[in-house]
């Protein structure tokens, strides 16, 4: 394939999310070190893109590593519990740093050169006071002098923004009724905000390209509670991932953590079916339901190339159709990855697993034994004592599932009268 033609099946790919996404609403924290780092022009970039194709945007700029380097050489950064002790030069620096930072952004979003991606953009970036803060106060004893908290987002005018058409970009910075002004987390700031806005997506973007296993490798996906229970070495991560989470439980469908040290990671996170980050969200992000007659055309899909190379009976499509209501498949993002189906016998309290198919993306990731699991679940909730299926090529994987070899008298009569001697397909059982 060429790269034209690589490129343009990818954007025909990209059709369902571009629809998903448009008139959505996404709080984007831009974590330490990304308007410094060596693809920031390219982050930047997507943004607009992003806002071009209908995206809603609110962003979020992260200043403490920059009023860290801004300290004078004989003056300690103060924490206490990953916390920063506030006083009025630190203060001073974190105003400077943020309007350092927000020119910068306004500037870059700014550009429209010919023969750059923001040639003829015309972007507005809007912002204001619309995050009312609070002092942290004394706790345990450390006065944390002027770094704030969140006390109030004013939802209202971030929409306004928002219904603008322009790009909302907020400051680590509140304002109090009295008039004073606070330090705040940035992570903080996007956490309260992308919950006080009903936003679509909370997505962090920061040196890790996301959370991981003990082993070492990358989560692309996991609930609110398997993220809690996470080991997390890294003191900036956890914060991270501690706001994804809170977002979530407090009504942001999803939340995301990717690096903006690799290239495109923002779109191919939102554009490509297993993003380059990891995903948190308070519902499975992959689940399995049964199928529906709007189903027929996926599941088509996958068992054609099997039902060709005679791995699996050939169904015709009005078939399908009658025998729809047996089949459960596993979904993403209104994607079919997988499918089976559970043909009850109820008189002999037996059931056939049959029909088991899995996209040639996702073969070999458990996705088909995990759908097994849930017909077996849906076989033991029917009274069922055991499940057979009749197979030609995937022998080996059924017994890896717990099936043992069979006899053909160990099916129910009315399967053993259908049995096709000509296809010579092995019986296998499993108690349940």
């Amino acid at each position: 394939m060429t790269d034209t033609a690589h490129h343009i099946a990818w954007f025909r790919h990209t059709g369902p999310y571009i629809k998903a996404h448009r008139g959505r609403t996404f709080v984007i924290y831009l974590g330490n070190g990304a308007l410094e780092s060596a693809g920031h022009a390219t982050l930047i970039h997507d943004l607009a893109l992003l806002h071009s194709l209908g995206i809603k945007l609110v962003l979020v700029h992260a200043t403490r590593e920059a009023i860290d380097a801004a300290l004078p050489t004989d003056q300690q950064a103060q924490f206490h519990d990953g916390i920063r002790i506030t006083d009025d030069l630190t203060l001073s620096l974190a105003i400077e740093t943020a309007a350092r930072q927000r020119v910068q952004l306004e500037q870059q979003l700014s550009m429209g050169l010919p023969n750059t991606p923001l040639t003829g953009a015309r972007l507005r970036i809007l912002g204001g006071n619309v995050v009312t803060a609070k002092p942290i106060g004394i706790v345990d004893g450390v006065d944390y002098l002027q770094s704030g908290t969140v006390r109030r987002v004013d939802a209202e005018g971030i929409r306004g923004i928002l219904d603008q058409d322009a790009i909302a970009l907020l400051s680590p910075l509140g304002y109090s009724p009295a008039g004073e002004i606070f330090s705040l987390s940035a992570s903080e700031v996007a956490e309260k905000v992308a919950v006080a806005i009903g936003a679509d997506k909370l997505i962090f973007l920061d040196r890790q390209p996301g959370l991981h296993t003990a082993g070492g490798d990358l989560i692309r996906q996991c609930t609110i509670d398997s993220a809690w229970d996470l080991d997390l070495g890294d003191v900036e991560q956890q914060r991270l991932r501690d706001s994804a989470c809170r977002s979530c439980a407090s009504g942001v469908a999803r939340s995301h953590l990717l690096s903006y040290e690799h290239e495109g990671a923002l779109l191919e996170e939102l554009f490509t079916h297993d993003g380059s980050g990891t995903l948190i969200a308070q519902n499975p992000y992959e689940q399995a339901r049964s199928a529906d007659i709007n189903d027929i055309a996926s599941i088509v899909e996958l068992i054609r190339p099997l039902e060709d190379s005679d791995a699996l009976v050939r169904r015709s499509r009005e078939r399908l159709e009658e025998e729809i209501s047996y089949f459960s498949i596993l979904e993403r993002d209104g994607r079919v990855l997988a499918c089976a189906a559970l043909y009850p016998y109820e008189a002999e309290s037996v059931g056939e697993i049959a029909c088991v198919a899995t996209h040639p993306d996702y073969r070999g990731t458990g996705r088909a034994q995990q759908l097994l699991e849930e017909l077996i679940a849906e076989a033991k909730a029917l009274s069922l004592t055991h499940v057979f299926v009749l197979t030609t090529q995937s022998t080996h994987w059924f017994l890896e599932q717990g099936f043992e070899a069979a006899s053909l008298d160990d099916l129910p009569v009315e399967k053993q009268q259908l049995y096709n001697w000509q296809r010579n397909a092995a019986v296998l059982r499993r108690t349940i």
